[in-house]
């Protein structure tokens, strides 16, 4: 409960009064809206408020909320840097943080998470380059969309040592290089969307590539 107490206190715009109506200390947090509690422990396992249209920063308490697997956060306005104390959550499998305004680098302790399956940082503003160590222990990972942000450098190589990738998203991006080979190697991946980069071929510039299986 402290720990969403501390989020709610961090959102400074919600139009909608969902957190200001809902989130009370009155009732448990396994009935606030957009709060999933497991049926066994009752420990809060999934936290969704996408498209409330809340404006404000995540607080470092969200890291002691031990049993989380899932966070979607998507179409908010969240903005500021990821505090590190994410990565304390092993459990993750889903992360949804697309169109929001965190800025900054991508933090390289994604590779916390080896049960991750799903992870969306699109429409931010996350600059820099995409960290290769983040992509070195993510065995699970099937789903990655880093469109739409400010991303420079090259395709780092460690991301195609994720064997269990079906979609890939970096379109809208500064990224540049050689499409590396190795992208052969994924023999799950269905689509990798690269359009609007500098990201070359062997003879021209990448728009889209789609795999149909």
């Amino acid at each position: 409960q402290s720990a969403l107490q501390a989020l709610k206190a961090h959102v400074v715009s919600d139009p909608q009064k969902i957190l200001e109506t809902n989130w009370s200390i009155t009732t448990s947090v396994c009935n606030w809206v957009g709060v999933t509690c497991g049926s066994q422990h009752q420990r809060v396992i999934a936290l969704n408020l996408s498209n409330m249209l809340l404006t404000g920063t995540l607080p470092p308490q969200i890291g002691n909320l031990s049993f989380l697997t899932s966070l979607n956060l998507m179409n908010n306005s969240f903005h500021g840097s990821l505090p590190i104390q994410l990565a304390n959550l092993h459990r993750w499998r889903f992360i949804e943080l697309g169109e929001n305004y965190f800025y900054e680098e991508i933090p390289s302790w994604f590779d916390s998470f080896p049960k991750l399956q799903y992870l969306s940082l699109s429409a931010n503003k996350f600059t820099g380059q995409i960290p290769s160590d983040m992509f070195e222990i993510l065995p699970k990972l099937q789903s990655l969309n880093l469109g739409m942000n400010n991303l420079s450098g090259k395709i780092p190589i460690d991301l195609l040592k994720c064997k269990e990738l079906q979609f890939i998203n970096l379109e809208s991006n500064r990224l540049e290089g050689i499409l590396p080979k190795e992208i052969g190697n994924l023999t799950m991946l269905r689509s990798l969307h690269l359009n609007n980069n500098r990201i070359q071929g062997k003879r021209k510039k990448i728009i889209l590539f789609r795999i149909a299986r």
